[in-house]
């Protein structure tokens, strides 16, 4: 996924995830160098991420 669709799918905006995700564990992907370089999420890691982000309790 691309970044606009990874943040989409997540419910976060944009900005967030460029700065946020590495620290939070969501691995991204770049594709070339400098300015043109392309970010993607692999599909499988961000829904594993998403449910390892799960608050048990009640």
């Amino acid at each position: 996924m691309n970044v606009k669709e990874t943040a989409a799918y997540l419910g976060v905006s944009v900005s967030w995830l460029y700065k946020n995700a590495a620290r939070s564990g969501l691995v991204m992907y770049r594709f070339g160098v400098g300015m043109n370089s392309k970010i993607r999420f692999n599909v499988s890691e961000v829904e594993s991420w998403v449910k390892q982000q799960r608050v048990m309790g009640g």
